[in-house]
Formats: structure tokens, C-alpha cells, sequence
């Protein structure tokens, strides 16, 4: 007997059970059964009966021993392979390299201490991959020390990669808090955090154009951001050979003092923005006339407050809006506050002219918006009233602001201008995901300083491995894929997303009706890949084992697929 499969043109094949007979000198076949109605699997198996094979439930044919998730520790170490990772640590192997290597990757895929790191690894293939089986916490510790003392030379390979001569350079500076006190890093200061009262490390990132991460620098919790800035221009000429370059940094990062000591190198040109009082002194002055507003949202003046420099205003009012809103809530929110001080003042539960003072100071205060207001205290009386020209005055700047910078028309348009100072949005992108979406560098543990700046670093590390495996993971998710249209968009407008990934966003699926990922599902997505130890069952239970990974989906081949484009 035989099974035959006889084609059936436009459908599936007629698949029937038949044997051959003789017929005097002729082989003749007779059909014993239709078989097309079983499924592929049951029809395999009574291919194999008929082969005279053993046939038995799977369960009994062999037993998994272990499971361990491994599409997403795949990925990252194909990323890290495509950007010659290994080499930019070390150019010859050691066993420090292999431990860094294996904690950039423990930190996309599952970022936790160095403690619960060499526990957590062991539950998918990442400790096989990279060789680090029977690594402890303290090679970890020891790993990082080495990592360290590699730093300027890592970064330096990092800025010859991806800055280039005349290059535009993004800087800004963020912070993060401590878990305890001992640390000389851990400081008092401005926490981006919102962790009041909390000790904590700045540290500053320098980015190329796109925002792919160069180098990070790392300074007690209580330096501010101006004073941070002017190093990093010298260590851009001096570590990484950068002859001419465009530094941008917001308002608070380039000092007048920063400006000042740029302008005596014809070879470093800057772009920030001037600060709200400096923008009203122009209008006041004339020198910015808002009328001109009317048929444009971009235009560039001159000042003699700002001898050689170039301004370009801009006028967004979508912007305006949202100020004039926003405004208005907060004086409504702060109004309903001072109610509350003048019913306990008129009831007389509130008496003094300093405890009156005191309760309404805070909050007006609150929200920032005490010199919008006109306070009458007596020792048993509080009045209170809006000063509307204050209001008008500043509702009269809502949606503008003002591009400053050195760069030369020649060489940047103003449209550039402002979409190069825009660009630093892809370094607050940098610190979301470092901070608290994938890498999680908060809240940080260690003691050392040397260790808190290894940390970060490493941190910074696993950015840049992510960075790249986000730009070519663009058309399976939510990112917009069309990153050229940016260049003619209107610069000065909100920025829009393309209609591709407003269509992504409002149907949650890609055009071939799969899911839209984020970078977290994805890589979550690509754990269902699992490679399983397995092993034939024997008594003696000494059967030789093997590997049986998960076939990946076509979504999550197409993603492995993706990670073979990433070009350093």
C-alpha cells in the first residue's frame, strides 16, 4: 500500500490510500480510501506506518529539559556583530570584553543590578552567547573597572565613526538619583527626576545630528548645566579631532560666558536660543516688530545687543495657544487658592499681616505666577486682583521664540538654523529611553564613583546598540519611516508625522494587517523564540541531549532580516 496525491487543478491535491495488484502480466492500483479529508500530520503518519516506521506520541519520543528564550538575545547580538561592537571595546579578545559585551546586551534585554543580572541572564541564551556561564557579581564589578579605563579610547573610536569635520553636535544634560548617600557624586540639586530633596549625578550626552549617542560625561549631582558645556567643546577638538564643528544646546546650556570664549575660534560656531526676558527686551526695543508675523512664522533681525550674531524669530501659534491656555489655567487654579486664603482670613481664622503674607506668597508661587497678581494684606483683611497688562504683556509673546547663533547664512540658512536646535529633542529621546522606558539607569545603587561613571557609560553603550536597532526597525513599528520628509517640512509648525505612521498609530497594525510594535513588544515578540535542550527519555536518564529552537514567524524573521541592514 501507498498513499498517492493526485493534483486537482485550482485546489488542494486528492490524496488516497491505494495498493497495487497483478493482473496476469499487467501492475494494476486500486484506491482503498480518500484520505483528503485528514490533516497533513495525520496523513505523515500513516506514511510512516506504511514505511514500517515505530510509531509513538512525541511526549514519549523525547523530553525537554530546559527552555530558554533567545529571539531577543539574538537580535542584540546580531546588532552588536554588524557594528563590529567587540572591536570597538578591545581589538583583541579577553574576558572583560566578553563580560561588557554581555552586560550592554543584559541591559536592552533585561536591565536589572549586576547582581540580579547574572541571575536573570541564565533564564535566556544571553550568558551562552556571550560565554559568561559562571561570571559572578564581582566579575561584573571587575569588568566595569576595566570598561572605565577604556572609556576615552572607546569614545574616541565612537566620534571617528559618526561625527565628521564641520560636523553638528548635540549636548544637554540631564540627572539621576541615588539609592543612598556614600557616593562623593551624589549631590543636591535640580532633580529632572521630580525627586525632590533626593541625592543625585548629572550627566551630559553629546549626540551626532540624528541623536546616536558619542560620548557621555558624568558630574557631581549639584553642577549646572552652563558650567559643563565649555568642555566638551574642548574635548571635541582636542580627544576627538574635530577641527570645525556647530555645537547646539538649549538656552540654559551656552552661556553668555560659554559664547564669549566660542567666539575667539573661528572654527566652532554655536546655535541655542535666547531666553524669554531677552526676547521681551527686543520687542520693546523695536527691533522685533510682531506685525511682521501676519504673513510668515519665520524671519531673521539684527540687534546691537548681539553684535555679530544671527537671530531668527519664529512665530509658531499653534504654540500660542497651548501658552494661552495653560496660562490661563494656572491664574484660574491659583485664583480658586487665594479664595480659600481670603474666607479664612474674613472668618478670622487667619490673623498677621506676615502669616497672611506667608499662606498667599506660597501660592502664588505655586505655579509660577505671582507677577501676574497684585496682593492688599492688612493684619485682618486680604484683597487680591489680576494686573492685566502684565497678562497682555506676556500673551503678546506666546508661540514665539528666538534661534541665536554664530553659523554663518552661508553656511546654514535660518530654516536649518531652527531645525538644528530642534534636534535636541533626539537627545531628550536619548534620556527617556535611558532613564526610565528600556535601560533604566535609575535608581542608581553603587557607592563608587568610579562605578557610578562605568555605569553610566554602560548605559550609554546599550543607547547606542538600541539606536541602532530602532532606526531599521522602523516599518514594524510606530516610528515615522519617512525620516527625509523632515527637511521639507515647515520648520517653524508643530511637527507632524508622516500619514504612514498616523495610519500605523490609529490601526495599531502595519499594511499586512499584522501588529504595530513598540521596541519593547518587539523585543518581547522575538523572546517567544525559545531554544529547548532536549534529550531522548531513558532510564538512565545519561541520553545525549540536543537544541530545538522555535521557528521564528514571518514577523519576527522579517525583524531578524532587519538587523543584517544596520551600517556603521
Amino acid at each position: 500500500m501507498h498513499i498517492h496525491a493526485v493534483p486537482n487543478r485550482g485546489s488542494s491535491p486528492t490524496i488516497l490510500l491505494r495498493e497495487s495488484y497483478r493482473e496476469g502480466s499487467k501492475v494494476r492500483k486500486r484506491t482503498l480510501a480518500n484520505l483528503s479529508g485528514l490533516s497533513a500530520s495525520q496523513i505523515e503518519s500513516i506514511r510512516g506506518a506504511l514505511r514500517g516506521d515505530v510509531l509513538r506520541p512525541v511526549a514519549q519520543a523525547f523530553e525537554i529539559t530546559r527552555s530558554q528564550a533567545h529571539g531577543h538575545v539574538q537580535a542584540v547580538a546580531l546588532a552588536m556583530q554588524r557594528l563590529g561592537f567587540a572591536s570597538l571595546l578591545a581589538s583583541k579578545p579577553c574576558r572583560e570584553r566578553d563580560l561588557v559585551q554581555a552586560m550592554v546586551a543584559s541591559r536592552i534585554v533585561c536591565p536589572a543590578t549586576k547582581l540580579a543580572t547574572t541571575r536573570l541572564w541564565h533564564t535566556s541564551t544571553l550568558a551562552q552567547e556571550f560565554g559568561v556561564q559562571e561570571a559572578t557579581e564581582d566579575d561584573l564589578y571587575a569588568a566595569m573597572d576595566w570598561l572605565l579605563a577604556a572609556q576615552d579610547r572607546i569614545q574616541k573610536k565612537l566620534a571617528a565613526r559618526h561625527l565628521t569635520d564641520d560636523a553638528l553636535v548635540l549636548y544637554d544634560l540631564s540627572s539621576s538619583y541615588f539609592e543612598g548617600s556614600h557616593c562623593p557624586l551624589a549631590k543636591l540639586g535640580y532633580s529632572r527626576d521630580g525627586k525632590r530633596g533626593t541625592l543625585q549625578v548629572n550627566y551630559g550626552l553629546l549626540t551626532d545630528a540624528r541623536g546616536c549617542p558619542v560620548a557621555i560625561s558624568v558630574h557631581p549631582g549639584n553642577t549646572s548645566d552652563s558650567t559643563t558645556f565649555l568642555p566638551q567643546v574642548q574635548r571635541l577638538r582636542e580627544e576627538f579631532g574635530i577641527g570645525r564643528m556647530v555645537m547646539v544646546g538649549d538656552r540654559g546650556m551656552i552661556s553668555q560666558k560659554a559664547i564669549d570664549e566660542m567666539s575667539k575660534d573661528a572654527d566652532v560656531a554655536w546655535i541655542t536660543a535666547l531666553r524669554s526676558a531677552s526676547i521681551r527686551t527686543l520687542v520693546e526695543q523695536r527691533h522685533l516688530q510682531l506685525g511682521l508675523f501676519d504673513e510668515r512664522n519665520l524671519l531673521e533681525i539684527s540687534s546691537p545687543d548681539f553684535p555679530g550674531e544671527r537671530l531668527v524669530a519664529c512665530r509658531n501659534p499653534e504654540l500660542a495657544k497651548l501658552r494661552a491656555h495653560t496660562r490661563d489655567d494656572l491664574l484660574l487654579a491659583t485664583e480658586k487658592n487665594l479664595e480659600k486664603i481670603k474666607v479664612r482670613v474674613d472668618a478670622g481664622k487667619l490673623v498677621g499681616e506676615d502669616k497672611i503674607g506667608v499662606a498667599a506668597g506660597k501660592v502664588v508661587n505655586q505655579y509660577k505666577v505671582a507677577k501676574h497678581f497684585e496682593l492688599f494684606i492688612t493684619d485682618s483683611s486680604f484683597t487680591f486682583t489680576r494686573l492685566a497688562d502684565n497678562i497682555a504683556a506676556e500673551a503678546a509673546l506666546d508661540g514665539l521664540y528666538i534661534i541665536r547663533t554664530s553659523v554663518t547664512a552661508q553656511r546654514m540658512d535660518a530654516a536649518t538654523c531652527v531645525r538644528a536646535y530642534k534636534s535636541l529633542t533626539q537627545v531628550e529621546r536619548a534620556f527617556l529611553s535611558i532613564k526610565t522606558i528600556d535601560l533604566k539607569v535609575r535608581p542608581i545603587h553603587h557607592r563608587l564613583e568610579d562605578r557610578v561613571r562605568a555605569h553610566i557609560f554602560l548605559c550609554m553603550l546599550a543607547y547606542y546598540v538600541e539606536w541602532q536597532m530602532r532606526e531599521v526597525w522602523r516599518e514594524l513599528m510606530f516610528a515615522d519611516e519617512d525620516q527625509a520628509a523632515k527637511l521639507t517640512r515647515d520648520q517653524v509648525a508643530p511637527a507632524k508625522r508622516s500619514d504612514t505612521a498616523l495610519r500605523k498609530a490609529r490601526s495599531r497594525t502595519l499594511e499586512d494587517g499584522s501588529p504595530t510594535h513598540s521596541f519593547q513588544t518587539l523585543m518581547k515578540d522575538l523572546a517567544t523564540i525559545v531554544c529547548n535542550t532536549c534529550r531522548t527519555p531513558t532510564s538512565a536518564g545519561d541520553a545525549p541531549s540536543f537544541e530545538i529552537t522555535t521557528m521564528p514567524s514571518d514577523k519576527q524573521r522579517r525583524a531578524l532580516e532587519l538587523i543584517g541592514e544596520i551600517k556603521v
